[in-house]
């Protein structure tokens, strides 16, 4: 979720810091080239007043008017040295009365053309278009120069905008380094928001993973937010007491009930022994009345370990996988011979974070079923592997399998195969299993062994699962 609300976030803001950016560089280029236009009206109005002596002679010999003439084009070439702008004025017929510099003269079209024909209409030329500082363009003003009401001459600048165009530039970088810096806080405190916001949510995730994979006692700690999560996270935890509450009264129900049926179901055992003394030997009848008395109080048992395994927690430690299932090869070897059925094992030393007690009943019980639906004469095989972050025990037997529909549901509470309701069981040894593994972290898997049989895998964590640290340090 944080990599898709950050993204979001930044992308909205940079969406705001263009839409007043962009529209402040153009107000910034506009009024740079209005400065510079005002600048050259300023100067063309006082071209053309000088202009204007030029065209009004005092004297029948016009020595006045060269005079004048003179000083204009003095000006107008001290301007052009200075400034480097071409300036120019030039009678109605294109003839200039003064220009600098002396090649410059008037186009017969563009920019310059233009402004000197609007400025024939007695009124200054057009601001001209904006210049970018992509654009390599000059800047060109007119203004008129009127007598007795009639424009005589027109006074016509032709502005290099270089320097102008830097000036653009420079401002837009200073737009852009300040964009830049908002940003980078803009970010940052998307960074701050999101956190604050999905920083709930991260531990209530975290929780709820904990509750999944049996750690029903893990809670969302008081955390920051919006008062939303905060609320959610105390309603989480509510539910979480009301869901553990259930699930303990079961538990208690199931422990207790197994527990009190023990003693009557002893009793009764007691007196089915009894009258089967005062029966003839060999009574079909009183024997499997008998089976039937041993298979309950199995299935008792079974039920009160299930109700223990799903109810106490792990005391995980680094335990030596290949030590403990060698242990558990050599302690089944005697069954699995009595069978006829060769049991071997590949131990490597390798190890784990696991409960050794919890992890060798879970053993017991995998080894217990390959063993027990392994045909005389075929092998069953327990193979200690590492990869990465997990150890694996995996149980291989050459009995008659399971099929995939079968496969789904193995492992399920008192189920077992229509193929096997003939052999000695209750349903509940993998349940018990499962719970165990569970409880620290591990757990396991089903397959088919080719060609035939069934691959059984438990599956531990190498590194310690979360709270495992602190629970031994707060031991």
């Amino acid at each position: 979720m944080h990599t898709r609300l950050l993204p979001l976030l930044i992308v909205l803001m940079a969406a705001v810091l263009l839409a007043l950016g962009v529209p402040l560089a153009v107000s910034l280029a506009g009024a740079e080239q209005q400065r510079v236009v005002v600048d050259r009206i300023d100067d063309t109005a006082r071209f053309a007043a000088l202009a204007q002596f030029v065209t009004e002679p005092t004297g029948p010999s016009g020595a006045d008017i060269n005079e004048r003439r003179e000083t204009l084009s003095s000006e107008l070439r001290s301007y052009y040295t200075v400034y480097g702008i071409r300036a120019g004025v030039f009678y109605r017929n294109d003839s200039p009365m003064a220009h600098a510099p002396d090649d410059w003269y008037l186009p017969r079209t563009g920019e310059v053309r233009d402004a000197f024909e609007e400025a024939l209409l007695s009124r200054r030329s057009h601001d001209p278009e904006q210049v970018w500082p992509w654009q390599r363009r000059s800047l060109v003003v007119a203004s008129p120069v009127i007598r007795d009401g009639d424009v005589v001459a027109v006074v016509v600048t032709d502005s290099p905008t270089g320097q102008m165009r830097s000036r653009i530039l420079r401002g837009w970088l200073v737009i852009a380094a300040g964009e830049a810096a908002a940003m980078l806080l803009a970010v940052g405190a998307a960074l701050r928001l999101t956190g604050w916001v999905l920083k709930p949510v991260r531990v209530l995730d975290a929780t709820t993973h904990d509750i999944a994979t049996g750690r029903l006692k893990s809670r969302v700690a008081a955390a920051g937010g919006p008062p939303e999560l905060r609320r959610l996270a105390r309603s989480f935890n509510e539910m979480a007491d009301n869901v553990e509450s259930v699930l303990e009264q079961q538990r208690a129900f199931v422990a207790d009930a197994s527990h009190q049926l023990r003693n009557p179901l002893s009793a009764l055992l007691l007196r089915i022994e009894l009258l089967a003394l005062e029966l003839p030997e060999g009574n079909e009848e009183i024997a499997s009345v008998q089976a039937e008395g041993k298979r309950l109080a199995q299935v008792l048992d079974d039920l009160l370990d299930l109700a223990l395994a799903e109810h106490s927690e792990a005391s995980l430690q680094v335990t030596d996988i290949g030590a403990l299932a060698a242990e558990r090869v050599a302690a089944w070897a005697p069954t699995a011979d009595s069978k006829g059925v060769s049991l071997t094992g590949t131990c490597p030393a390798t190890t784990a974070w696991a409960d050794p007690v919890a992890l060798s009943s879970a053993l017991d019980a995998v080894i217990d079923n390959a063993v027990k639906f392994t045909p005389e004469g075929e092998t069953v095989e327990v193979a200690v592997a590492s990869n990465g972050g997990t150890s694996t025990v995996v149980v291989t037997d050459n009995g008659p399998g399971l099929t995939e529909e079968e496969l789904a549901r193995v492992g399920d509470r008192f189920w077992r195969s229509g193929r096997h309701q003939n052999i000695k069981g209750s349903g509940l040894g993998l349940s018990i299993t499962r719970a165990l593994l569970a409880a620290g972290g591990g757990s396991i898997a089903y397959g088919r062994h080719e060609p035939h049989g069934l691959r059984v895998t438990v599956t531990v964590p190498r590194n310690a699962p979360a709270g495992a640290a602190q629970g031994l340090t707060d031991r």
